[in-house]
């Protein structure tokens, strides 16, 4: 019996297995959509679909904001490597603090984030982008499913931290 009291306790859990879940569901999203952008496509179409935002296929060789896409192609190795050792850090403190929920999550999200873009760089040496909101004058540079989810994590990240200062 007492096996079934712990099984049904409510200490966190510090399984490894909801973090690597939820990094899975976002790399599975994000290459979903980039594979029917890039299918629907062609490079540099663009669809209106308000008045401030388009679904528009473009490829990003560099890393946030395109830093670094005009350069010769050793970004491609660098970005990739970057984001495997980033992957790797993060597996070992999802394991480390799986019990704590809000950095878990921020964690997680950069996780899938950050693989998804690695296998764009792996497949195609450019991650794909499509999200393009835009304002009249301005334009925001193109993303996808996966910089959002690291942008989300980014955020969470901060939000726990500050949580955790203030107490």
């Amino acid at each position: 019996m007492a096996s079934n009291k712990n099984r049904f306790s409510s200490a966190p859990s510090t399984s490894l297995l909801p973090w690597l879940g939820i990094a899975t569901i976002v790399i599975l999203l994000d290459q979903i959509t980039k594979i029917t952008i890039a299918k629907t496509f062609a490079y540099g179409q663009a669809k209106a679909i308000t008045s401030f935002f388009n679904l528009t296929l473009v490829y990003n060789k560099g890393a946030a904001f395109s830093f670094l896409a005009s350069e010769s192609g050793w970004q491609r190795y660098l970005f990739t490597g970057l984001g495997i050792v980033a992957a790797l850090a993060i597996v070992v403190m999802l394991k480390r603090h799986a019990g704590q929920r809000l950095f878990c999550w921020a964690l997680a999200l950069i996780l899938g984030g950050a693989i998804g873009n690695v296998i764009d760089r792996l497949l195609y040496g450019h991650v794909i982008d499509f999200l393009d909101f835009y304002l009249p004058g301005w334009h925001f540079p193109a993303f996808n499913v996966a910089d959002s989810a690291i942008c989300v994590g980014a955020a969470l990240f901060i939000l726990d931290e500050l949580r955790r200062v203030n107490r």
